[in-house]
């Protein structure tokens, strides 16, 4: 079985930034068997019910504005897979979770920013899934829980930030320090993974130290959850990488398996 994966994505720059994550994610499909498919569940996908997109090959969606001119030449035109989204459709409703596919979208900077580091020749199929931040994380749990038969021979990739607050960003530079509340809500989050405290996870927002601060919305959270959930009860979790960027933006990266 393949892990479930947690990514923290980072800003769309991330290919062209010399920083530690950068360096890790170009390095992490070395240290996993190559799949047959990709399923990436992005935090810029956000709908109302899940939906998977049915595609041949997917289209490169830019949705950033106002960045250096070579991040919009990148491309990452990698196959789709409507079996696998029909796949993963008919495993949500198996789990009471009513889904769809979608015929048109291509794959958003959430799923092709970290996929194009870790697979840069763009030769195996990706499917993205959808979020639906306002249903929280015990959706996403069960979600992901859906999905975890899909491993056999499935990647499912979670993409988000572990700390998301973009108001706060440090824009002097990406090596910008951390301030402590970014490590007291991370150290919190990361020892209830490890000790499987899901129940409090799930009330990350009232038990987590500066939540709201960490996360002034949900839905590059929720991610983390679906990764969570679809490596099983009780899975391995372990920590493969940990960093900040302009200070604020966590960039630490989960296995569950």
């Amino acid at each position: 079985m393949f892990p479930a994966l947690f990514l923290s994505h980072g800003a769309p720059t991330l290919p062209l930034d010399d920083c530690p994550a950068r360096v890790f994610i170009s390095g992490l499909a070395e240290q996993l068997p190559r799949p047959e498919a990709i399923l990436a569940i992005s935090a810029h996908w956000d709908t109302d019910a899940p939906q998977a997109n049915s595609v041949a090959r997917n289209e490169t969606i830019h949705d950033f504005y106002g960045f250096p001119e070579p991040l919009y030449r990148l491309q990452y035109p990698a196959p789709g897979s409507p079996e696998l989204a029909a796949r993963v459709v008919a495993a949500l409703a198996a789990a009471g979770l009513a889904g769809s596919t979608d015929v048109g979208r291509g794959l958003d900077h959430g799923a092709w920013v970290p996929l194009l580091m870790m697979y840069p020749a763009h030769d195996i199929p990706v499917v993205q899934l959808s979020i639906q931040s306002r249903l929280g994380p015990a959706h996403h749990l069960q979600l992901g829980n859906a999905l975890a038969a899909l491993r056999d021979r499935v990647l499912v990739l979670g993409t988000g930030s572990f700390t998301h607050n973009l108001r706060l960003m440090d824009r002097s530079g990406l090596n910008a320090p951390e301030p402590a509340w970014v490590r007291e809500f991370s150290d919190w989050i990361h020892t209830a993974l490890v000790e499987h405290r899901t129940d409090d996870l799930i009330r990350y927002r009232s038990l987590a130290p500066y939540a709201a601060r960490a996360h002034p919305e949900d839905d590059h959270f929720m991610p983390l959850f679906a990764a969570l959930g679809a490596g099983g009860n009780k899975p391995r979790v372990q920590r493969l990488h940990s960093s900040t960027t302009f200070g604020t933006l966590r960039m630490d990266a989960y296995s569950f398996n």
